[in-house]
């Protein structure tokens, strides 16, 4: 079995809790996890707030060279994100995959199957490096994600097929495939969870989908009850992307001109507001019925958490969203920051009054919140399948490299 910080596997001395509230102290914990402790790291005291830390990032080299491992003993990492785009960044740089590009081309594997089975096998790898996290968590955390073929976003049948597909292919109990939250992905995301499988919803930006995809997530979750099913085995995250909000706002105001007070505010207060959704939704008779059949509650994911503008604090998409139950998915150059220079404190309730004000201001202003969340999912999409099309051209090229030797 892989080796696992003790700090990790020390939050899950007991089976987690599907009711809201910070956690209690385990058996097995470190000396202290008070988020004061001068004895814990930055995100090893974010952790014992409540909220886990997961990576966005994925490759080849950093697996099986012992990065990964370094970030689960050093920084509270308990997770992984992949998508389209940091697969292209690792396998079109280096090479770490080229053994296996050179096997597939012997057996004449072609076109986007190539990537399939190179991602594959790094979800594989990776999945078996988080599982004892997994299985001391009892399924709270140790999942790594994996993406759809994003252009099938508006095509629901085709993408629960690929999701069951992909929960085949991979055979790991901490497999989160990451579905697309789409109009058409609804469909797909309830489908999933009814038969049993984890999910990643992912490219969330809107109040109003964010509330499609918690229904999504319950129904799906009753369905698989009614039909006798194990909710206990499923797991699932919203995964609200959060700095691209205050990009394309930012970038609206400024055409407009004026109205400085209103930027690098939407992002932050659109999530403050997610979570009031989220700590209302799992709660309540409903909810209970579930989560005495072993249901656990769709945790918020703040995903896009590195901050774009370099005017502002480079860790404010981790600062002003910790919360208990809740999950960060950093790239790593936010991870070495918030070691470097974190201060956590729960801040997630802070001024959610205001949040909603904000959102008035800023349609006073002239920027249409629901244009705008719109605009950033229908790009998140496009970017997604530019990401996977340049991906599976790379990938071609060095196939025929390897197939001319």
């Amino acid at each position: 079995m892989p080796r696992t910080s003790q700090h990790a596997l020390a939050r899950y001395s007991r089976p987690p809790r599907a009711t809201l509230g910070a956690r209690p102290k385990l058996e097995g914990d470190p000396v202290s996890t008070s988020p004061s402790s001068p004895t814990l790291s930055p995100l090893h005291r974010l952790s014992a707030l409540g909220q886990s830390v997961w990576i966005d990032f994925l490759s080849r080299s950093s697996i099986r060279g012992g990065h990964l491992q370094e970030l689960l003993d050093q920084d509270a990492v308990v997770g992984a994100t992949s998508n389209p785009s940091i697969f292209q960044k690792a396998m079109t740089e280096g090479d770490a995959y080229d053994e296996q590009l050179h096997e597939l081309a012997g057996e004449g594997v072609e076109g986007k199957e190539v990537f399939w089975r190179l991602a594959e096998q790094d979800i594989k790898d990776a999945c078996d490096l988080f599982r004892p996290i997994w299985d001391a968590g009892l399924g709270r955390d140790g999942y790594v994600s994996l993406e759809v073929d994003p252009n099938l976003a508006y095509d629901a049948p085709a993408t629960f097929a690929e999701a069951m597909r992909l929960h085949k292919a991979v055979d790991r109990p901490n497999l989160m495939v990451k579905i697309p939250a789409t109009k058409p992905g609804l469909a797909a995301i309830e489908d999933a969870v009814a038969a049993g499988k984890s999910i990643n919803v992912t490219l969330i930006f809107s109040l109003r989908r964010y509330a499609e995809v918690a229904e999504s997530y319950i129904r799906g979750l009753e369905r698989l009850v009614a039909s006798g099913g194990d909710p206990s085995k499923v797991a699932s995250v919203a995964s609200f992307f959060v700095s691209r909000i205050d990009t394309e706002a930012d970038r609206r105001l400024d055409e407009i001109g004026g109205h400085d007070d209103l930027k690098g505010r939407l992002a932050v207060a659109n999530a403050k507001l997610a979570y009031k959704h989220y700590s209302a939704t799992f709660r309540g008779p409903r909810w209970q019925f579930l989560a005495a059949k072993g249901a656990t509650t769709q945790r918020v994911l703040w995903a896009s958490t590195s901050t774009k503008n370099p005017d502002y604090l480079d860790v404010i998409y981790v600062e002003d969203l910790i919360g208990p139950d809740t999950v960060n998915t950093m790239p790593e150059e936010t991870v070495r920051a918030y070691q470097d220079h974190g201060g956590p404190q729960v801040r997630l309730e802070d001024g959610v009054t205001e949040a909603q004000g904000l959102i008035d201001e800023l349609a006073a202003a002239g920027v249409d919140y629901d244009d705008v969340t719109e605009t950033l999912e229908r790009e998140g999409v496009e970017k997604f399948a530019d990401a996977f099309s340049g991906l599976l051209e790379a990938l071609a090229e060095k196939r025929t490299q390897f197939a001319a030797v």
